[in-house]
């Protein structure tokens, strides 16, 4: 064990810059309020807003989910952070709302280099034979970094002064400090090539992974879906139908989601990767079903089971469906592969969520958060059946 402690600690070293920048994609989460007080625009144009991001980050998987396999994993990850500080930027100079669709666009850029690279990284970091640990590693960094966002900002805009700006002069440092911690790792592709050489890869998948990966997809589809509404639309339904316009407050609730979601990750070795989709979809129905008596009675109580049922179910399908999907695939694709999984994932933040947003006018918050709850328990449903037909038929 001591000869690990080497690799495991550059493994989590790698996490916390995996962190670091999926911190700065949640982290106006708690400001939207402060925004449209401030610029004057429509529930609408929140989600939009929102989307965009998701938009920037299926876009850069599409074109450059598999660059790292290439070209190394340090170079897109310092891009990665590099697109990050410019969000930042963009934030800090914001006096309109074109400022926010470039901050939102370039913080997808950046996940989207992320994602999959970072996700890769890390496991390339972990000792031999620490594949299981390494997963939930990134997939802890991932989600935690996604709680870790709402909750600093909220706590800043509360309680500090200069409620938006500082959130972002705080993550500029991050990155910063976070890019000189790339610097120190080491590369794991062996035989890097230069940029030139690398082929845009279309969305695809080797045939020995399709198998796992239908189930794998709606689960991440679903959990996904349920975040993009918890951390674009709940601030407003938070403030306008229970009360609460603590901005710490605010981020704390968002953030509860990320974190139980980590906690299903971390159950996932109690109850065993075969079981934690199933069980994980189980999890994703049980949070609608708090979401919509949320919503429908203006219980905050349920609101918070929502976020914590909900975001426990999502960490064990995720961590479930990622480990399945990872172990699937050949070595020189598992980037690509991980992207493609997460192409679905993000398309499960941005689609369902502009649909709320459209949906408010005419059906208010409410009617459109049942609406979406409708079709997200119908594709949740649909996954569990297809998991449990192939139970079946493999015991058969």
């Amino acid at each position: 064990m001591a000869d690990d402690l080497p690799g495991w600690r550059q493994c989590l070293l790698g996490g916390a810059v995996f962190v670091v920048c999926m911190v700065g994609t949640t982290l106006p989460t708690p400001l939207y309020a402060l925004y449209q007080d401030k610029f004057g625009f429509s529930e609408l144009t929140v989600t939009v807003v929102y989307a965009v991001y998701a938009f920037g980050v299926i876009g850069v998987l599409l074109l450059a989910g598999n660059v790292s396999d290439a070209v190394g994993r340090r170079p897109v990850l310092l891009w990665g952070l590099g697109f990050a500080a410019a969000s930042a930027v963009c934030y800090l100079c914001a006096n309109g709302l074109g400022w926010l669709y470039a901050g939102r666009l370039l913080s997808g850029l950046s996940a989207g280099l992320f994602t999959g690279a970072a996700t890769a990284y890390v496991m390339d970091l972990a000792p031999r034979g620490g594949a299981t640990r390494a997963t939930f590693v990134a997939t802890a960094a991932n989600m935690g970094g996604l709680g870790c966002g709402p909750l600093l900002a909220g706590v800043l805009a509360q309680y500090a002064p200069w409620p938006l700006y500082l959130p972002f002069a705080v993550h500029l440092a991050l990155v910063a400090g976070s890019a000189a911690v790339l610097l120190s790792l080491p590369e794991t592709v062996r035989e890097p090539q230069p940029l030139r050489s690398a082929r845009t890869q279309r969305p695809g998948l080797p045939a020995e992974v399709r198998s796992v990966f239908v189930p794998a997809a709606i689960a991440s589809f679903v959990g996904f879906a349920l975040f993009g509404v918890f951390t674009s639309v709940a601030p407003a339904f938070l403030a306008q139908s229970l009360d609460v316009h603590n901005h710490a407050g605010t981020g704390l609730i968002v953030a509860l989601a990320f974190f139980a979601s980590t906690a299903g990750q971390l159950a996932v070795g109690r109850v065993g990767l075969e079981r934690s989709l199933p069980l994980g979809c189980a999890g994703l129905l049980a949070g609608l079903a708090l979401l919509a008596g949320a919503l429908r009675w203006d219980l905050l109580p349920l609101m918070v089971l929502s976020a914590l049922v909900g975001g426990c179910g999502q960490g064990l399908a995720f961590r479930g469906a990622l480990s399945a999907v990872a172990e699937a695939s050949p070595a020189d694709r598992r980037a690509a592969v991980i992207s493609t999984l997460f192409v679905v994932a993000y398309a499960g933040i941005s689609v369902p969520v502009i649909g709320v947003g459209v949906l408010v006018n005419p059906l208010g918050l409410e009617g459109a958060g049942l609406v979406f709850i409708g079709c997200m328990a119908v594709l949740a449903s649909t996954a569990a059946v297809y998991l449990l037909r192939r139970s079946v038929r493999a015991r058969a």
